[in-house]
């Protein structure tokens, strides 16, 4: 690891020095933290960080170095969630140069610089979050050869940039399931295949035809405001025409509620963990979810004939929605998670049944 410092800037004029691990390059986006302890590789390749400099807060990173990248039965990678790195940097108190796993490749650092990601080590990553969690998400850049602009990923479709742009099927046999893809984890689609479906991941503009003829509709994760993917919120509002089956997962949750007439909002620092409690409605049975979006359903604005499904025990927010008496579901946690729990892995199966 070479000596090179770097820092990094928040709108509000805080900065904190630290120095390079990654590449050299400098880089503006929005500063967001997430508080898992296992998970860099995977954290990495989610789509749903693009745009983001993301700061990791367990205080020991790159310690079991980044494992090999190869395909699964599926044809998915193995080991990751997509196909590349999505954040746009990186921030950690304490990264680890020397790693130890049988897994293990190359060192994180190595990995970074070759996908071109800057990140910055020994920085205060308590006194980072404090700070977010008070003022709320903030743009920042990190400057490292030469000092950026501002720049905020929300004004833009940060969807066209993560989704695919051809159509691609996985497996043959069970029922078809399209899957719109606005940044889809490798794990949505291996959730599925397990449970023998024919998925088919489409762009995230996919126009419906006539020849449309699929059992069930999964709306993906994504990047974002919700709000930029006015295609999508389209295709979904054919899609419930049509009153075929139906399940959003993450942004899939906030288009779903879009495509209904309801309304969305930024949360002040966002949900990314893998410990976030959500409550079913109608009871007291409680779930750990997965989590990692920075919108939100405002559920106060759904239609008569759809009601909240989940509602976040740390904070209230919206959860999950689903309609009344039609096959139309959605949860804003990832039931597919990985890494983190497994508890709600049991969607998948409602949402089968609900194909037959």
């Amino acid at each position: 690891m070479h000596s090179l410092k770097g820092a990094l800037e928040l709108e509000n004029g805080s900065v904190f020095m630290g120095i390079s691990f990654g590449a050299d390059k400098s880089v503006a986006g929005e500063v967001v933290f997430n508080t898992g302890m296992v998970g860099y590789p995977e954290s990495l390749t989610d789509p749903s960080y693009s745009g983001q400099i993301l700061c990791l807060t367990y205080p020991l990173i790159g310690n079991y170095g980044v494992p090999k990248w190869e395909k699964d039965e599926f044809r998915l990678e193995k080991r990751f969630e997509s196909g590349k790195i999505h954040i746009s940097g990186l921030i950690v108190c304490n990264y680890s140069e020397q790693y130890s796993h049988w897994q293990a490749v190359k060192s994180l650092g190595a990995w970074l610089k070759e996908e071109g990601i800057p990140a910055i080590t020994g920085i205060d990553v308590r006194a980072l979050t404090k700070l977010l969690r008070e003022k709320g998400t903030m743009l920042g850049r990190i400057n490292l050869e030469k000092e950026l602009e501002f720049y905020d990923p929300n004004k833009i479709n940060l969807v066209e940039k993560a989704s695919i742009e051809k159509p691609v099927t996985y497996g043959k046999k069970g029922k078809k399931i399209l899957l719109i893809d606005c940044g889809a984890k490798n794990n949505i689609v291996r959730s599925l295949l397990k449970r023998n479906c024919a998925v088919t991941k489409v762009p995230w503009n996919f126009k419906m035809g006539k020849d449309f003829d699929y059992d069930g509709v999964m709306i993906s994760n994504g990047p974002g405001d919700p709000k930029q993917c006015g295609e999508t919120i389209g295709l979904i509002k054919e899609v419930l025409a049509k009153e075929i089956p139906t399940f959003g997962i993450c942004l899939g949750n906030q288009l779903l509620a879009l495509a209904a007439g309801a309304d969305t909002y930024k949360l002040k620092y966002g949900h990314r963990s893998q410990n976030q409690p959500v409550v079913l409605a109608g009871g007291e049975r409680c779930f750990i979810s997965s989590q990692n979006h920075g919108f939100a359903v405002n559920e106060k604005t759904l239609p008569e004939d759809w009601e909240s499904w989940f509602t976040n025990l740390n904070d209230g927010s919206n959860e999950g929605i689903r309609h009344k008496t039609k096959p139309f579901r959605s949860v804003q946690f990832h039931p597919e998670a990985w890494p983190g729990p497994v508890d709600t892995g049991f969607l998948f199966d409602e949402f089968l049944k609900e194909l037959k």
